[in-house]
């Protein structure tokens, strides 16, 4: 009733209420989210105010990883599309403030100069030159397509096109800063001056060595402070560093024996019975097997037939001997080899080239890989043998038809195609037919033969170090962990979770049962890798989540590149990002520099007096003398380098002691007695060169300074 009550009270409040709801859902069924939360929860961060919309960003992290061929990860796809869309809302508010503008036109001359689009056989006429309007039927084909529902690549080339507008859009824009970044002759002669002039100076030099460490420690307060002086340099991020103990699943002793035993199994015949026979029968074993693609199949090896030819040295040291000592058709074998148990059958020996020097001339027809030509399959034969009656035993012949006729790389060079390993030849990239013809005739050979590309005319022209192969048929089995194994290793792995949830110390409970504990220190929000451990997002995420609290822990399954198992975490300390996070790193960073300042201090006290005499006598040192030192090659004879030290003799007084200065290696006190000018130029021209080029070498840094001065929110942790 009391409930009820309260209602009635407040009664208009809660019909204005639904009232503006109901009204946000008229106009719109979204409003009703934005309504009671934030709109920024569908930004996934912001560029001086401007929104990077989330769903347009998730997009292009799935485009790029699918342009990756998945060798991405999705953070690094993430951080990688995060500064595109940084870097293109930085500088297009800068190509506002600039007033620059690229035209269509100048987007299409960029485009049609494309080496790519330039050299493509696409965009080629009859005579075999660019053609831009083969580009544009191209390109109204894509948009054809695309409305047809084919949408995937015409977006590509937007985004090519999109690409090329930013490119020259920051060409234009880094162009206009690059001009205003120019010098003048009277700059390039006081540079010169500068750079040039040779000092002669007497000095009192104490070495920051001569006070020991042990009389200037560093405390962790200095160091905070230090870091909170210099918050720009040493920008502070929120961390977490965990400790984790890591549970591979690997096979057991006794699964390794299993899979063993079976590969062994297949050498030699066996009967099975079959259901659909209803009897037993005898099923072949790789000896007495001759179809070894269908034996492959058929026993369902974890490994394709290779179709490669090994030498001695590209096969296990501890089974090599043992192949090339047995004869064609016998078996060696159960052998490991890169986590798989192996049995080989010996189906070939052969004197066989390292590498073969090829050229060819090739006619390709219809349907063939690659091919744009109208020639039938038997059009193409008889080309290809009416021009190897041509060139057969001519090569000056060979290399001017083969100029004439080919498409491909080749063309201009004879035909040549250079220079192919046997392990290039025998790969699955390479063509099964073109290999065997070169690496099974001898050099000097010439002939017509077909591939998948079409007829061609090749001639093995040079080969190099013949030795002894074999071909092998290799059936595999991989050496994988039994599912009791499995279940073992997953039951230690929750067995700790459990233990440390009720309160126990990873240390102890690792001690116990001889687990290593690893590490990993001060991980930011966006990192994905642990020692030990690649690609671990959710690990990183389950760390910063705003619930969590030093001591938790959780077990986490992991597969990275096949390699499975589990980890157990515990947090151990996390900071905020607004905390001074003290790295051992960071602390081997700024402590000699702390050191230095302290010890400056202490050797100012001992460096008193009026002259030098003074100053040497009461700091126990002697007065030195440096001659002709230049800006240019800022060496102090016996200290080293000191550019900091030898400016200030460029600008006192002369013959005036100067004030106390501290260098890189110690504490100096100063009387400049002579600067010698450099003589005078005819011209500056070359000088004022240099400083225009060092200029000019700065506007890499354009970027970091955008970045620098926008204002930039980031909120990838929060959804990646």
């Amino acid at each position: 009733m009391a409930i009820l009550s309260k209602i009635r009270d407040r009664s208009m409040f809660l019909i204005l209420i639904v009232g503006l709801a109901l009204f946000a859902f008229v106009l719109d069924p979204s409003s009703i989210q934005n309504f009671f939360s934030s709109s920024k929860i569908n930004s996934i961060g912001e560029v001086n105010g401007n929104e990077i919309d989330r769903e347009e960003f998730a997009q292009q992290v799935e485009a790029y990883r699918t342009q990756s061929g998945g060798r991405a990860t999705q953070m690094q796809a993430v951080n990688a599309v995060w500064n595109a869309m940084v870097s293109e809302k930085m500088f297009a508010d800068q190509l506002e403030k600039a007033g620059i503008v690229v035209g269509e036109k100048d987007i299409w001359d960029a485009m049609v100069s494309l080496p790519e689009v330039q050299n493509s056989p696409m965009f080629k006429n009859e005579a075999n030159l660019f053609d831009e309007e083969k580009l544009k039927e191209y390109i109204a084909n894509l948009k054809d397509e695309a409305e047809a529902g084919n949408k995937e690549a015409w977006l590509n080339w937007l985004a090519t096109e999109k690409s090329i507008k930013q490119n020259l859009e920051r060409q234009a824009y880094t162009s206009l800063v690059s001009a205003g970044l120019g010098a003048s002759l009277a700059e390039g002669k006081r540079d010169y001056l500068t750079q040039n002039t040779k000092i002669d100076a007497q000095y009192v030099f104490v070495p920051y060595t001569t006070i020991s460490d042990s009389l200037t420690v560093v405390s962790k307060e200095e160091i905070k402070k230090y870091l909170e002086d210099n918050k720009k340099k040493y920008k502070a991020e929120a961390t977490r560093s965990v400790e984790y103990v890591k549970f591979d699943i690997v096979p057991s002793e006794a699964d390794d024996a299993e899979v063993k035993k079976t590969v062994e199994s297949y050498i030699n015949d066996r009967e099975e019975y079959s259901n659909a026979a209803k009897a037993t029968v005898k099923i072949d074993g790789l000896k007495a097997a001759t179809h070894y693609e269908t034996f492959m199949n058929d026993n369902k090896s974890d490994l394709p037939m290779s179709e490669g030819y090994k030498y001695k040295n590209q096969l296990p040291e501890t089974i090599a001997d043992e192949i090339f000592a047995a004869s064609v058709g016998n078996v060696v074998g159960p052998y490991k080899e890169n986590g798989y148990y192996k049995i080989s059958k010996v189906i070939e020996t052969i004197q066989i080239a390292d590498s073969v020097k090829s050229s060819h001339i090739i006619i390709p027809f219809v349907g063939a890989t690659r091919s744009t030509s109208l020639k039938t399959k038997e059009e193409a034969k008889k080309t290809a043998d009416s021009i190897f009656s041509i060139v057969k035993g001519n090569k000056t012949k060979f290399a001017e038809v083969a100029d004439e006729i080919n498409t491909d790389g080749t063309k201009g060079k004879g035909g040549d195609i250079g220079w192919i390993r046997k392990d290039q030849a025998f790969s699955q990239s390479f063509d099964k037919d073109f290999a065997n013809f070169i690496y099974k005739n001898n050099a000097g050979t010439m002939g017509v033969v077909e591939t998948a590309f079409g007829y061609h005319i090749i001639s093995v022209d040079e080969q190099k170090k013949a030795e002894e192969a074999v071909k092998l048929a290799t059936f595999s089995r991989i050496i994988e962990p039994s599912e009791e194994t499995e279940n073992a290793i997953f039951e230690k792995a929750e067995t700790l979770a459990s233990k440390l949830a009720d309160g126990g110390a990873i240390a102890d409970l690792a001690k116990e049962n001889d687990y290593e504990v690893l590490s990993a220190m001060n991980l930011k929000a966006l990192d994905e890798n642990l020692p030990g451990l690649i690609n671990q997002r959710q690990i990183v995420t389950w760390s910063f989540d705003s619930t969590r609290e030093i001591g938790d822990s959780k077990r986490f399954d992991f597969d990275v590149n096949g390699k499975r198992g589990y980890v157990v975490v515990v947090l151990k300390n996390k900071t905020d990002k607004d905390g001074t996070v003290i790295t051992s790193d960071l602390i081997a960073q700024i402590r000699p520099e702390l050191i230095n300042k302290k010890k400056a201090e202490l050797i100012k006290k001992k460096m008193t007096g009026n002259t030098l005499e003074e100053v040497a006598k009461n700091s126990n040192v002697t007065i030195n003398t440096a001659n002709s030192i230049t800006m240019a090659s800022p060496l102090i004879s016996g200290v080293g380098n000191e550019p900091g030290v030898v400016g200030a003799m460029s600008t006192i007084e002369l013959n005036k002691v100067s004030d106390l200065i501290e260098g890189d290696k110690g504490v100096f006190k100063l009387k400049v007695t002579n600067r010698t000018e450099p003589v005078e130029l005819e011209n500056y021209e070359n000088f004022r060169k240099q400083i225009i080029s060092k200029l000019a070498g700065r506007s890499y840094q354009l970027y970091q300074v955008l970045e620098d001065k926008a204002d930039i929110v980031d909120n990838r942790a929060k959804f990646f």
